[in-house]
């Protein structure tokens, strides 16, 4: 594939980059983290020196983690295991989470370094005005020399408030703090292109110029018994950090000394480089952080005007509308063949377009008895996928 460089030829490129990044996000598993009888200390402390070795180099610099859970079973000397129910698994974090900052707090303290917890869930960032308030938190902690620590709230976390997963908070964290660099540290040390569990000739992938659709689809998502991401969920937290004009890492976080080597130039791990075109801060949060509330399917026309001439969308092109929203809420626009064209807030609920679908903007309002909008869903609020 053309976007993946083998060679060490992008060395220049990598170093270029790094004397730029002035703020990073870190992004840590429980694969690294725990180990069978819980939180491993002694990784939380090598991460909290080579965190605090950034720190003094001047970045600001955000931690995201994962752990709570496996920090419960370490208190309650229970076996780690993954085959939990939600109310189990929010158990375990409740009890737990108190002890991972613990960890984190006497490992950062050891480098003179101040933290500050900071719990999430996608609501916090599905709501704009929220969304920008954990922002100003987050760098006002930076202007107090305080590392924040990030975690999704796993207590009161349902399936409807999740993130899916860590790499995808890290990512809509440093989209939403306009970051330079996201750093996944994972229990493999890069990316390959095979699984190299499985292929004994797998090449590691030093540089990737541009995470396309393709290279998603080829990546195995394998995952350990303590995680829930695999590498496909980390190549696809790179593209949204790209679109954001930053960045990206992944290697190993038991590696002593990673983010030193890393930052020295040598060619650990494997390098995303950033989308040179950066998408609005307003535009990746309707991208990425908004959870779509159904879809609408398009005809050819509609597909065309909205994805090549860069119009809104008409009532006039959809054909089907699924699933029931409201007002103001993420919709996607899929075309004939299924595959999603853009995503958008629509103007319109579900139940008012299945009556005006198809029709000219002229007739909504002898239709539906109201009209404040011609468009469903207006250029200005909609992203191209």
């Amino acid at each position: 594939m053309k976007h993946l460089v083998l060679t060490e030829e992008n060395s220049e490129l990598r170093s270029d980059l790094f004397t730029s990044v002035k703020r990073v996000v870190i992004k840590v598993g429980s694969a690294v983290l725990a180990d069978e009888n819980g939180i491993n200390r002694r990784v939380v402390a090598n991460l909290a020196r080579e965190i605090a070795f950034l720190h003094n180099s001047g970045r600001e610099v955000i931690l995201i983690t994962s752990g709570a859970v496996a920090a419960g079973k370490r208190k309650l000397c229970c076996q780690v295991d993954n085959r939990l129910t939600i109310p189990e698994k929010q158990a375990f974090a409740a009890v737990g989470q108190s002890s991972l900052m613990h960890d984190y707090d006497e490992a950062f303290a050891e480098n003179d370094k101040n933290i500050a917890q900071v719990l999430l869930t996608h609501s916090d960032l599905a709501n704009r005005k929220r969304y920008l308030n954990v922002r100003n938190t987050i760098l006002t902690l930076f202007s107090l020399g305080v590392i924040p620590i990030v975690n999704e709230n796993d207590t009161v976390s349902t399936e409807e408030l999740k993130f899916s997963d860590n790499d995808n908070l890290a990512a809509l964290v440093t989209n939403l703090i306009e970051a330079d660099m996201f750093i996944s540290l994972t229990d493999v040390d890069a990316l390959y292109d095979k699984n190299p569990l499985v292929h004994g000739d797998a090449r590691k992938i030093n540089t990737v110029t541009k995470v396309t659709d393709t290279l998603v689809g080829m990546v195995d998502n394998s995952k350990s018994a303590l995680g829930t991401g695999g590498m496909r969920s980390k190549i696809i937290a790179a593209q949204m950090v790209s679109a954001g004009g930053a960045c990206s890492f992944i290697g190993s976080g038991r590696q002593k000394n990673v983010l030193r080597h890393l930052f020295a130039g040598k060619m650990v791990g494997t390098f995303f480089c950033p989308q040179q075109e950066k998408m609005q801060g307003r535009k990746r949060w309707i991208a990425y952080v908004l959870k779509p509330r159904g879809s609408l399917l398009l005809d050819r026309g509609a597909c065309a005007a909205i994805s090549e001439r860069g119009k809104s969308l008409l009532p006039s092109g959809i054909v089907e509308v699924k699933g029931e929203f409201g007002r103001g809420e993420s919709v996607q626009c899929v075309n004939e063949k299924g595959s999603v064209v853009a995503v958008g807030l629509t103007n319109y609920c579900s139940d008012d377009l299945e009556k005006i679908k198809g029709q000219r903007s002229s007739k909504i309002e002898r239709i539906i008895g109201y009209k404040d909008y011609d468009e469903v869903l207006h250029r200005d609020n909609m992203v191209l996928m």
